[in-house]
């Protein structure tokens, strides 16, 4: 993703097409030879929708498409103009469709009917051979691979259990029937409700879920009327076709996702978390179809997150639990806007829901306690930390819960504690070096400056070079200590390196306004705390901006952000009165 200012919009996240396509010509420019693999990747159509003011004539997502084809032609155009179309193998493919409202959903990745896993396969073959040839056979993404090996005459690999598409495109064969695929696990991976599994021969199309689900695509391309009862021949026959693809197959945990990338991940819908009831089979599980409201409410919620909406948010959060109250993911997300906006005693109120859904669920301890460690509780910060680790799954979990237990240890004063806590951290993930950075912070809190320094440095180093997790403040407490040694210019680096892992530090956003003030640069200053109070418009920042302000010499711009305050808080007062039942 480009880069982007913290506190952005979630269109800015996406890189816009036009200047992709720029950038391929750039590389192609540069490559130094006509034989090469250029993939090349837009976001549109993809939400938020938001094309050219000269497409303005079209609905939304349809703009979408006619700024993708703009997009296209422009890179055809350079490939004519190069000498280079001609001889080119190119092909134009989706990876899903958008729902737009058919089967209930707005967007994507709940359900696998027609409108989100049919997609366009464009494939011009060198020398235009088999040019505007349609092939109606039904063929699948994992086709690509074998398919562009056959065309560039390389080895096909026996392993791939796709299949080359050049007698399709050649009109010399045809290919053996075979049922294709599609899954959707964004159900069970985000709220734990059913995944859905699926496989089509063209005609049929059968769905796996807890009330099966049978389509005639001839007679019903709109996926309307479920014919599983009526037709149990071609039930039975799709459902075997299936069990074959996925007999003894599991479901995945997604991946860990690092803090720093969660929420512009998110932003773009690409993280989700196992939730509860992990053990249970499918059948077991809520059928999505039946939970569609509450995934268009939840959809709606993470948008005014992102925006950091987070009254709105925190409401429609509020609105699913009331309905689904052992969504344990929901009370998970309303936990960290909660904190987010401030809201504490809300933040812990809803890891308990989430730790009483689920006991031996670590992120809910480590929630909790993280935020009783900023309301300075420290006791209870660290019994929810210590349990964390206690049922903590896998070394990462075991980790952060030591590392947690070690800040503690290092807020009460309790030196040695905080050093065997880091230690049992370095044990669980040896490539993050929080031992250093604890005897860095030791060393920092004695005022021994230049001893600190070298080992936040190594700590950073060794994050480095092993592209382990970062650790919080390690990057703030560097640049601290690079002001205090009068080295400003690298404590700038520090402070932005922070902000840049995590955009929410107040601490070091202040820090950064503070040196471009000493340094006489007050617009930067001044940008640095608009940012503040619009990145994390809670009490605290505003209290820190106003009293920034103040130091600086600008009373007229302390008490205008006191106003915002009282402003931001009216409004939350009024949305959680809105949202009550």
């Amino acid at each position: 993703m480009p880069e982007h200012r913290p506190g952005a919009s979630a269109g800015s996240l996406q890189r816009d097409g036009s200047a992709s396509e720029a950038l391929a010509e750039q590389w192609l420019q540069a490559v130094g030879t006509s034989r090469a693999f250029l993939f090349l990747h837009l976001s549109e159509p993809h939400k938020p929708y938001a094309a050219p003011s000269q497409f303005a004539a079209f609905a939304p997502y349809d703009a979408e498409i006619a700024y993708t084809d703009d997009i296209i032609a422009r890179f055809v155009k350079y490939l004519k103009a190069h000498q280079l179309y001609d001889q080119s193998t190119i092909i134009l493919v989706s990876d899903h469709g958008e729902g737009l409202g058919d089967h209930g959903e707005q967007a994507h990745g709940l359900f696998v009917y027609d409108e989100a896993v049919r997609v366009p396969l464009i494939i011009k073959q060198a020398a235009g051979e088999g040019a505007g040839r349609r092939v109606t056979d039904p063929v699948q993404h994992i086709d690509l691979v074998p398919t562009i090996l056959d065309l560039a005459r390389a080895p096909v690999p026996g392993s791939l259990r796709g299949r080359s598409l050049k007698p399709l495109l050649d009109g010399t064969g045809r290919l053996p029937e075979r049922a294709i695929y599609s899954e959707s696990l964004y159900a069970r991976y985000r709220f734990g409700w059913s995944g859905l599994t699926s496989v089509t021969d063209g005609r049929f199309r059968y769905i796996s879920a807890p009330r099966e689900e049978l389509y005639d695509l001839l007679r019903d391309p709109g996926e309307r009327i479920n014919v599983a009862q009526s037709d149990p021949q071609n039930r039975q026959r799709l459902r075997e076709a299936l069990d074959q693809l996925t007999a003894a197959t599991t479901v995945p945990p997604p991946a860990e996702v690092a803090p720093d990338e969660y929420e512009r991940l998110a932003a773009l819908g690409y993280v989700g978390a196992v939730t509860g009831g992990a053990a249970a089979s499918s059948a077991d599980r809520p059928d999505p179809k039946d939970r569609i409201a509450i995934l268009e409410t939840y959809r709606s919620a993470v948008d005014h997150a992102i925006a950091r909406r987070w009254p709105e948010a925190i409401g429609q959060f509020q609105a699913i639990v009331r309905e689904q109250p052992d969504m344990i993911d929901v009370w998970a997300e309303l936990a960290a806007v909660a904190s987010r906006a401030g809201r504490y005693e809300q933040a812990i109120d809803a890891y308990k829901k989430s730790v009483a859904l689920d006991s031996h669920d670590p992120a809910a301890y480590l929630g909790a306690g993280t935020v009783l460690l900023r309301l300075r509780r420290l006791e209870e910060a660290r019994q929810h930390a210590q349990i964390a680790a206690d049922v903590a799954p896998d070394s990462r979990a075991r980790a952060s819960a030591h590392e947690l237990l070690a800040r503690i240890a290092l807020a009460r004063g309790d030196n040695e504690g905080a050093r065997a806590e880091a230690d049992l951290a370095a044990l669980a993930e040896p490539d993050r070096p929080l031992p250093v950075y604890i005897a860095a912070r030791l060393l920092y809190g004695e005022g021994r400056y230049d001893d600190a320094l070298p080992l936040f440095e190594r700590a950073s180093d060794e994050i480095e070079r092993a592209r382990g997790r970062q650790i919080a403040d390690l990057h703030l407490f560097a640049g601290e200590t690079l002001i205090r040694l009068k080295r400003h210019a690298e404590a700038e680096s520090r402070l932005s390196l922070e902000l840049a892992h995590f955009p929410q530090n107040i601490r070091a956003r202040a820090a950064l306004a503070t040196l471009y003030q000493e340094l006489g640069r007050s617009e930067e200053a001044g940008q640095m705390l608009a940012d503040l109070v619009e990145i994390v418009p809670t009490p605290e920042a505003y209290a820190t901006a106003a009293r920034l302000w103040t130091t600086f010499g600008n009373p007229r711009e302390a008490a205008r952000v006191r106003a915002q305050a009282r402003q931001a808080s009216v409004a939350s007062r009024a949305t959680a009165r809105a949202s009550q039942p």
